[in-house]
């Protein structure tokens, strides 16, 4: 009867290396999989509450779209102002902040003169025509 227990006593101590294991193995799932990117996330968050300037445009976690009018850095607070309503906040409730407006207007020259090189072309062709017609039309005047 000692040599069942001696036996199933062997047994239980591979079972206990196995549950070890396993739970070194869930824990190195939980790191890896949720607070190591939750860490990143919360990192990029911060570095871009540290690039936040007067004049630029952000959404607050609550939606709204607003300009940034000054930043307190000792009270980690923002006032934003959203339609002339200067309302004041934590840095913390930024969410996300929007491309400047500037960037957009240096875009839209360079599709303009595209488009004016689209109607240059096209003017260019069209005189070309014109001078073509003209042409066969001496022509054909002299040979009358």
């Amino acid at each position: 009867m000692n040599t069942l227990f001696l036996a199933a006593n062997g047994g239980m101590q591979s079972n206990n290396v196995m549950m070890i294991i396993l739970f070194i193995v869930l824990i190195g799932f939980t790191y890896f999989g949720m607070i190591r990117p939750q860490k990143k996330q919360q990192q990029k968050r911060m570095e871009m509450m540290d690039h936040l300037k007067k004049g630029d445009r952000v959404v607050l976690v609550d939606g709204l779209h607003a300009k940034i009018d000054s930043i307190n850095t000792k009270d980690q607070t923002v006032v934003v102002d959203a339609d002339g309503i200067y309302l004041t906040f934590s840095r913390m409730a930024v969410r996300q902040i929007l491309p400047s407006v500037d960037s957009e207007k240096e875009e839209k020259p360079v599709v303009d003169t595209a488009k004016d090189e689209e109607k240059k072309a096209e003017e260019k062709t069209e005189k070309e025509e014109n001078s073509n017609s003209d042409a066969t039309n001496n022509v054909d005047d002299s040979k009358e």
